[in-house]
This record gives C-alpha cells, sequence and structure tokens, in this order.
C-alpha cells in the first residue's frame, strides 16, 4: 500500500483540520495531513460529548500528542437537537449536522478553513448512512473516500507507517447501541459506557478478550455482543450476565458480534 496518493491529496487542500474520532480512519488522515503540510498546518478537532466513550477520547488525545498536532476537544450539543434525542433512523444525519457544524465553526476561527473527516469507501459502499450525506451538505472533504481507500487500506497503510492503532477495532458512538425509537440522553448513554468497562473487566479477569464489543441497548432488555469464540464460552456465564443486569436491564443474553446489527 502506497500512501504516496493520499499525502499528495491532502497538500493539496492546505491548511486542514480533522474531525478526529480516534478511529483507525481518521488517524490515518492525520497522520497522512501532518507528513503532507507539517504538525503546525494540521489541527485536530474531537467533538467531546456524552456519546464519545472517556476512552475513546483519551486514545484520541494520546495519538494527536503523539502526532505534535494541537488537539481541540469542543462540547457538541447533538443531544438538544429533537431529531437525535428521538433516536429515529435518521439520528446520525442528526448528530453529523451538529457535530461537523460545531467543528468546522471552531476550526476556522483558528485559521482553518478545509474540514476532513476519515469517511472510507467501505463506509460509502453502504446505502443506508445518513452520517455521510451530512458532512456532504456541509462541504466537508472525505480523501479517503475521494481516493477509493477501503478499511483494510487504511489499516495496511497505517501498519507500513509503523502506527501501533492499525488494527484498532472500530468503535462507533455510543448512541449506535440503542435501539432505534429509544430516546437518547445522557443516562442512557452513560450505561451502555459503564455496561461495555464492566464487561472487558470481566472479561480480562476470565482471560476472554473480545477484539469487538457491544452491549446493544434493546430498552429493557440487553444484549452483549462478542468474539464467536468467546461467546460461545461466556454465553451464559452468572458474572457476566449479572454485572450488566445490575446496571438495570431486566434481560440479558450474549451473541456474536455483528457490525450495525441494529440497522436491521
Amino acid at each position: 500500500m502506497d500512501g504516496t496518493r493520499l499525502v499528495t491529496h491532502l497538500a493539496g487542500l492546505g491548511r486542514l483540520a480533522v474531525a478526529f474520532s480516534g478511529g483507525a480512519d481518521s488517524a490515518l488522515v492525520l497522520a497522512a495531513a501532518v507528513r503532507a503540510l507539517g504538525p503546525a498546518d494540521v489541527l485536530a478537532v474531537t467533538a467531546n460529548s456524552a456519546s464519545l466513550a472517556a476512552a475513546e477520547l483519551a486514545e484520541a488525545k494520546g495519538i494527536a500528542s503523539d502526532l505534535g498536532v494541537r488537539h481541540l476537544t469542543p462540547p457538541t450539543a447533538e443531544l438538544a437537537e429533537p431529531g437525535y434525542a428521538a433516536n429515529g433512523r435518521r439520528r446520525c444525519y442528526f448528530c453529523k449536522t451538529t457535530v461537523l457544524t460545531t467543528i468546522a465553526a471552531v476550526a476556522t476561527a483558528h485559521g482553518f478553513p478545509a474540514l476532513a473527516t476519515g469517511t472510507n469507501a467501505d463506509d460509502a459502499a453502504d446505502p443506508f448512512r445518513p452520517g455521510i450525506h451530512a458532512g456532504d451538505e456541509l462541504g466537508v472533504h472525505t480523501p479517503l473516500r475521494t481516493l477509493g481507500l477501503s478499511k483494510e487500506d487504511v489499516r495496511a497503510l497505517a501498519r507500513q507507517w509503523g502506527f501501533p492503532w492499525a488494527g484498532k477495532p472500530a468503535a462507533p458512538c455510543l448512541a449506535s447501541r440503542v435501539r432505534y425509537g429509544i430516546p437518547i440522553t445522557p443516562a442512557t448513554l452513560a450505561r451502555v459506557e459503564r455496561a461495555e468497562s464492566a464487561v472487558r473487566t470481566i472479561l480480562a479477569a476470565r482471560g476472554r478478550p473480545s477484539r469487538d464489543l457491544r452491549v446493544r441497548d434493546l430498552g429493557g432488555t440487553a444484549r452483549i455482543e462478542l468474539d464467536t469464540a468467546v461467546a460461545a464460552a461466556l454465553h451464559d456465564d452468572p458474572r457476566l450476565l449479572d454485572a450488566v443486569r445490575a446496571l438495570g436491564f431486566a434481560e440479558v443474553t450474549v451473541t456474536t458480534f455483528r457490525s450495525g446489527a441494529l440497522n436491521d
């Protein structure tokens, strides 16, 4: 995988802000921008809200620091947007409109008129991605998508450049764990975050880490999704089930992880 095309493309955008979630995609855009423009002409901006897990924010700060890039973490108010809080199927549209508008305003105020995201070619292939549509409406740059770079291309290039986060699992926002129609509130998001943290702690104690892990809030019940082998081994583990029940879920099940399971 040759990163020359990506670096050249980003060089043509001039001073650049990156909407930086801390995931591998936006991290690669940030790293390539540093190669193209130098750290002084690159700005990382992470939306700091209840939908971002604290561990993800900490990782984003670490990556930006390692790259020598200034990193801003403005609060965002998507929870005040009725279309987001109602948690319908276009939730991501309302979220991204609010978040990217806020990030763009912060970036512009700091002298960075261009804004890029980590949207990749695989993301764009999904016909149901209202968040991408929101970014397009706002004129946000999507260099990975523009150059046809897939998730595997992103990981390959990050490995080639020697970044330790090359294989980092996808970590979408906490709201993506909540079944459509269940209102999104700070308490809802905090419960999901606590549940996933509890599950990780138990898996570590059992010597059974799971690369992919979600706790889906289905209303009165929760579904823990884990790697296939881990789910098979611990599907009836009482400690695991009780830890999530303790957070207010009447029923808890364990199954195999499947990306986008709540979009069905």
